[in-house]
Order: structure tokens, then sequence, then C-alpha cells
């Protein structure tokens, strides 16, 4: 494995931060410059055109024993039935399963709401409801949801005005993971990965509104502020660079990516996209400029830059192409 260091999870670093600070004056100058440092993002890649042991392999450079004994929510990118990366590749959800349920989880639920299509239509299409029974986990259909199982948020600052809802079951879940697709959004959100994974988890009747308002990419960093991912899984071994996110422009990415931030794991889909040449909208802007990242940096959802990123690789192919997306990150 290259690149691999030790990475206090986000939210112990938090947690633990200001008793650290407490700390400083004990530690001298350069130990006090080392301790301010923000922890670094690790982001997990593997060069593959294979999915199931892109999935395997990549989750080999995670930490997933945080998922044992635990509920885990899957949520899968299920906006319509289309062919991947219109959706999930069944392969790609499949292997994700069988690893989490290997790193010994209670119980994975996957929970969804499409649109604008019927959520129970595109499960149907995608035969979602066999490989759950093939598999043994959970579906719930976030659509067919009571009105006492969705949470209201109303996080001050944010471009929500009415505030918003999510699922209990996510809002409460013991550890929270997501698979996306590496692809542009023609319809006013500029890309779809992680952070725009999360519009999935509202109710319909919000999302036309938002779809329309001028504030749009930085209210979908703002949906991912009440619980953030545990896992993110990036599928880029197909790739939209223009159009999207049903149908676009087809190029092989040939490359799997998973972390725990979704700036940092949205940053690297981005630096994959401007390497395979994509619209003015990625190649015209700097990866950090870009609505989405720069409100969910300013919310704190995860790195800050480029330079707080660690692309971690098991193999040398995956480790020079590692390096070729670092050049593109640095220069933005």
């Amino acid at each position: 494995m290259t690149r691999c260091g030790s990475r206090i999870p986000r939210r112990d670093f938090l947690r633990t931060g200001a008793a650290g600070a407490l700390a400083l004056p004990l530690l001298g100058p350069d130990g006090i410059r080392r301790a301010l440092s923000p922890p670094m993002s690790r982001v997990a890649l593997v060069r593959t055109s294979d999915r199931t042991r892109g999935v395997t392999e990549v989750l080999k450079l995670m930490d997933l024993s945080r998922a044992a004994g635990k509920q885990v929510v899957l949520k899968p990118n299920f906006n319509s039935a289309d062919a991947t990366p219109g959706s999930t590749h069944n392969d790609t959800l499949s292997q994700m399963v069988v690893e989490l349920q290997e790193a010994d989880a209670r119980k994975v639920t996957l929970g969804e709401s499409s649109g604008p299509p019927r959520t129970r239509s595109v499960m149907e299409r995608k035969g979602t409801f066999d490989l759950a029974h093939d598999l043994g986990f959970e579906v719930v259909n976030f659509e067919e949801l009571a009105e006492n199982e969705w949470v209201h948020f109303k996080p001050p600052g944010t471009h929500w005005p009415e505030g918003f809802h999510i699922p209990r079951l996510v809002a409460d879940s013991e550890y929270y993971a997501k698979t996306c697709c590496l692809k542009t959004h023609q319809y006013g959100g500029v890309f779809t990965m992680s952070l725009k994974l999360s519009v999935g988890i509202t109710p319909k009747n919000i999302r036309g509104g938002m779809h329309r308002s001028p504030d749009m990419r930085r209210m979908i960093a703002e949906l991912n502020r009440p619980r953030p991912a545990d896992l993110i899984l990036l599928d880029g071994i197909e790739a939209f660079t223009d159009g999207g996110p049903s149908h676009g422009t087809l190029k092989r990415g040939d490359v799997m990516i998973a972390g725990d931030d979704p700036i940092a794991v949205d940053a690297v889909g981005l630096a994959v996209l401007k390497d395979l040449g994509s619209n003015e909208a990625i190649m015209g802007r700097d990866i950090f400029e870009q609505e989405q990242i720069a409100r969910a940096v300013e919310m704190g959802l995860g790195v800050s830059g480029p330079g707080g990123i660690e692309i971690v690789t098991g193999d040398a192919e995956s480790a020079a192409y590692a390096r070729r997306l670092e050049g593109i990150l640095a220069r933005g």
C-alpha cells in the first residue's frame, strides 16, 4: 500500500479538539504547528475496469471496522433505472453489501427515493428486490414513508428558509454508507457525485424548488449537514463527461474511489472528469471554486483544499494515476 498513514476519524477529531487545544502550550513551537495542522482526508483509489474487484480492493484500503455490529443504511444512486452511470450498477451495489456484511455489519438496509420516476418502479426495473432477497438486505422506499418517519432540520444560515426533512432512518443511522456515480449534471447541479446524492433523501415535493433556485448548488451541499456519511464509494468505471444525470457523453474512467469526506471524494472525482476532458462548467472552473464544494468547505464538511487530500493506493498502476490526479488537484 502506498501513501498510507493513520488518521483520526473526523468526528473523533472534532470531539477531542478542545481537549487538545489545552495542551498546546506544552508542545513547543514545532509541536504547536503540527498540532494545528488539519487532519488529512484519505481517499482510496483503485485503477480497474472490473467493478466487483474494484469495490473489494478499494474498500481494503478503508477502515470498515466501525461498521461491525451496527445497522448500516446504504444510499445508492437510483435517480432513474438508466444504465450506469445513470444509476448505480448492480455489481457495485452487490459487492458493497457483501463487503459490509463481511465487516460484520449487523444489518444492511438500502434506502432511496428516485426522481422524477417512481421509486418502486425504478427498483423493480433494476431488480433491487430480487437482489435484496439473494443477499439478505432490506429495502426502504423513502417515497412510501409515513409523515412521522421524517425528521425536520433547519440549520441556521442555510439557503433553505423553511428547512428540509430527511428520513429518520438516515438521521438515526448507526452507520451511513453511500455509493455514487461519476457524472456531470445538465440541470444546474454541474456535477452529481457524493454531495448531490443527498438530494435523494429529501421528500420529492421540495426538489423542484431547489432545482429552480439560483442557490441550487449551495442547497445541495447543505443537505449533507445533518448526517454526514461514514463511507462513500464512487464508481468511476464509466463516466458522463457532459449531459447527465441519466444520459450523457460516455467515457471510460476505469477507477474506483472511496473515502469518508464528501468534499475530498468529489474533488478527486472532479479531477478524474478534468483528466477525461469534460464540459466547460467542469473544465473552466477550479475544483474548490465549484459552488457545491465551496459551500461544503464553508460548513466544515471536510477538507478545505487540495493540500489536505491524501490519495491512498495499493498498486503501482493506481499510484501512477493518483500522482496524475494530484497534479490536476494542485492546478485546480
